[in-house]
């Protein structure tokens, strides 16, 4: 299952969301040795804020966090409009209907095929959520090597400038079209999950 954290739910959620930050400073801090600030244990930033939503890929049962991601209105500040706008050829791609992809996080403690289960359930989410909402798009700023992974997924996505090196790593910026045949694309491809995205503060606004 795949929960959306937001605002209105965060504070049932707070002992997953920690978890999350935990997981966060494993993989970005200790594996991948990210220069990023810490408090020791987990792993949170400045854009960690009230506007932030996440999509948590977690066991029900136990409520263990397994993969994450986090999403950024880009009609606000982000990641890549306010650190590194120089990835884009062109302007930001931005406004109410774009959000950014970060931290997207898959738990160090399973292993590699159960991890790309997860993502492929991220990506599930992703869509599901964007097609419920009105999201046309998402943006990103990845690594090289994730950076295939994103583009090669199914879906309509284009780098938005030539990767560049910066901090000892190459890295580009993305953007990922959700359009109606979003999801017949993702079947193609073997990566969709159908009804995975448990979205109780909608359910919530319908009661």
């Amino acid at each position: 299952m795949v929960e959306l954290v937001t605002a209105r739910n965060r504070n049932s959620h707070e002992r997953l969301l920690q978890r999350m930050y935990e997981d966060r400073k494993a993989v970005f801090v200790d594996l991948l040795k990210w220069d990023l600030a810490h408090d020791g244990r987990r792993e949170r930033d400045q854009f960690d804020d009230a506007s932030a939503e996440y999509l948590i890929v977690t066991d029900l049962e136990t409520s263990e966090h397994l993969a994450s991601l986090r999403l950024l209105r880009t009609d606000q500040t982000h990641i890549l409009g306010s650190l590194f706008p120089e990835l884009c050829d062109g302007p930001v791609p931005s406004g109410p209907d774009i959000r950014e992809i970060s931290r997207m996080c898959l738990s160090p403690r399973h292993r590699g095929s159960e991890r790309i289960v997860y993502r492929n359930l991220l990506a599930s989410a992703m869509t599901e959520y964007a097609l419920l909402t009105g999201i046309r798009a998402y943006t990103g700023v990845a690594e090289i090597g994730w950076l295939g992974r994103v583009l090669s997924a199914g879906w309509r996505c284009e780098p938005l400038g030539m990767p560049r090196m910066l901090g000892g790593s190459m890295v580009g910026a993305l953007v990922v079209h959700i359009e109606p045949d979003t999801i017949r694309r993702l079947q193609a491809s073997g990566k969709y999950h159908s009804g995975v995205l448990r979205m109780v503060e909608r359910e919530d606004l319908a009661a």
